[in-house]
């Protein structure tokens, strides 16, 4: 391959990771009318532009519109019959390269916010072309957006023209009086009111108003001149309502120099909207904020969390909100999901969280040494209940549960159960293993609640007990001493030992000869293998085949003993044992006589 080749595909690779250009792109003011709308849209290096629009029962239409096409809306897109006006924004989102995106995600997976910000200020991520209005409907049309009130202003000009004639090239008209703009060098104090524009009139009624401004199209602009290095030089502007035809009633508060607007009020907005009280507080239709941020509402007040994927990430919404209900937190992108709900009433400490991570669960001082903590003094007992498709505190109502039962004073009674059917309390006779406090051990009892039958780990030693509460090898299955079982154990080598204690038994009788020889006559020994073990062959039996005296026949005939035919094949050896030494005898009998 020549270098030449090599380094087109170099470049080529590095096209596909690095960093597109910063996109650059405005959308235009909308065009339409009738049950139409259009927005123009001009950039490059953008991925899409969103369309939102809102009606005045807080429905929304929300969709977006590839890189190449222009956002449109109609009517029937939002069911729209009412005349009124209807919010709307439009968000311009860029195109991210797939090696930026990658350091992206690196980040958020190492939980490294600095270096998301140096990525997201480094290619100019989460800046999000915005545009925002209203789209007007009366008489069940979209008033066109095309049309521009006149400023008053402009009609003085027009009517000058018509009786003085047209201005010449010094500024004058032919039948014009020079009238001087009037520049004053000095201070400027007016006593009373004052009346700015073209509507204001003789014996204007000013009330309590000392400045007005009257006319069709009302702006203040602040311009700051400031040429000199170092110093601000930014423009800004007062503005009342829009001067497009449909536009919004509104008093917003622009950036001139960068043409958007930072605040904005409609209106109709409520009393108190957005109210600020002497200490600071704000309050959100609220004007008495008792907190720092006081939110008042008729029916669930809440806060969106909104993540667009202007920045990289993907896009998710959350909610945060309370009523009569709950408080909770919902997944709007996950499907409006309630992932985090707490009830009315809830007590204090329901979840407490200490500074070392442990977690309580009724407890304000969760364990140190343990990350979860669950308590309650009254006489139900704090639960945890589980069962195949659920993690809950129940009320004695699972079915199938496993459940942790804390005693009332957190080191006594610890009991872990598991349960078969319904009604786990307590002392409920449905569990099967159940954990007791004092050596630790776990006790599993049967259904009917009447035979206690321990299970014992990590006792003295590290042995394990089955049915016994002092498992002194490394794993025992009952307590002979106590009459519970036959002891049988792992010796420290590994060996298996069963009791054999005539006191551990009763109905002894002896072995007969000839049921021990026909039983040993009609084993018939075989090889096979486990249908789950492919690869290991065993001699053995089959449990069905092998005769009454050595079959298991309480468990199905499906297991057998080893002892059992042992025992069997003892007695068979001992009777042969018995021939041999007569036949012996008899040899060495008739021997003698030959001699």
């Amino acid at each position: 391959m020549s270098r030449s080749s090599i380094t087109r595909i170099t470049v080529f690779l590095l096209a596909l990771t690095l960093p597109v250009a910063a996109f650059a792109g405005n959308i235009g003011k909308p065009s339409g009318g009738g049950s139409y709308m259009e927005w123009q849209v001009n950039g490059s290096n953008y991925d899409r532009v969103q369309l939102t629009v809102l009606d005045e029962a807080g429905g929304s239409y929300v969709r977006s519109f590839a890189a190449g096409s222009n956002p449109q809306f109609s009517l029937s897109d939002l069911g729209i019959t009412d005349d009124g006006q209807y919010t709307y924004e439009l968000r311009m989102f860029p195109k991210i390269a797939s090696g930026v995106q990658k350091q992206l995600d690196k980040a958020r997976a190492e939980g490294d916010d600095e270096k998301i910000k140096r990525l997201t200020k480094q290619y100019g991520l989460g800046k999000t072309p915005t545009q925002y209005g209203v789209i007007t409907v009366l008489n069940g049309s979209i008033v066109s957006p095309d049309g521009v009130e006149a400023d008053a202003n402009d009609e003085v000009v027009a009517s000058a023209a018509a009786r003085f004639g047209a201005a010449t090239t010094d500024g004058l008209r032919p039948k014009e009086v020079k009238v001087n703009d009037q520049v004053i060098p000095d201070k400027l104090i007016v006593q009373e009111s004052t009346c700015t524009g073209f509507d204001c009139v003789s014996g204007e009624s000013f009330g309590a108003d000392t400045l007005r401004l009257k006319e069709n199209n009302l702006r203040i602009h602040f311009e700051d001149t400031s040429t000199s290095a170092g110093y601000p030089a930014n423009d800004w502007r007062l503005i009342a309502n829009d001067q497009s035809s449909g536009g919004a009633n509104y008093f917003a508060i622009e950036d001139s120099t960068a043409a958007r607007q930072p605040f904005l009020g409609e209106a109709g907005a409520p009393a108190s909207a957005l109210y600020v009280d002497s200490s600071g507080h704000i309050g959100i239709s609220q004007s008495a904020p008792g907190l720092d941020g006081h939110m008042t509402t008729g029916d669930t007040p809440g806060v969106r969390l909104e993540q667009t994927n202007a920045g990289g990430f993907t896009a998710q919404t959350w909610d945060i909100g309370g009523n009569e209900a709950n408080f909770f937190i919902r997944d709007l992108t996950g499907g409006s999901k309630l992932s985090f709900r707490i009830r009315p009433g809830a007590p204090t400490s329901s979840i407490d969280i200490s500074a070392d991570g442990d977690v309580g669960f009724g407890q304000a001082s969760p364990n140190a040494n343990t990350r979860l903590d669950v308590y309650d003094t009254t006489a139900v007992k704090a639960r945890i209940a589980l069962t195949g498709t659920e993690f809950y505190n129940s009320a004695n109502t699972s079915t199938d549960g496993i459940g942790l039962i804390l005693g009332t004073n957190r080191t006594a009674n610890r009991q872990l159960w598991i349960g078969d059917t319904s009604a786990l309390t307590q002392n409920s006779t449905n569990r099967v293993i159940r954990f007791y406090p004092n050596a630790g051990d776990i006790s599993a009892i049967a259904t009917d609640g009447t035979t206690l039958k321990p299970l014992l780990l990590n006792s003295s030693g590290g042995n394990v007990g089955i049915a016994t509460t002092a498992p002194a090898h490394p794993l025992q299955v009952g307590d002979a001493g106590a009459g519970d079982g036959n002891g049988a154990h792992v010796t420290t080598g590994g060996a298996w030992t069963s009791g054999s204690s005539r006191a551990f038994k009763e109905n002894i009788e002896e072995l007969g000869v000839d049921e021990a020889l026909a039983a040993v006559a009609s084993l018939k020994p075989v090889r096979y293998n486990y249908i789950k073990e492919k690869d290991e062959t065993y001699v053995g039996f089959i449990a069905e085949d092998v005769p009454e005296l050595v079959a298991q026949t309480s468990t199905g005939r499906h297991y057998l003993s080893p002892m059992d035919i042992v025992a069997t094949l003892t007695k068979v050896v001992q009777e042969q044992q018995k021939t041999i030494e007569q036949l012996t005898k008899k040899v060495d009998e008739l021997a003698k006589d030959k001699q």
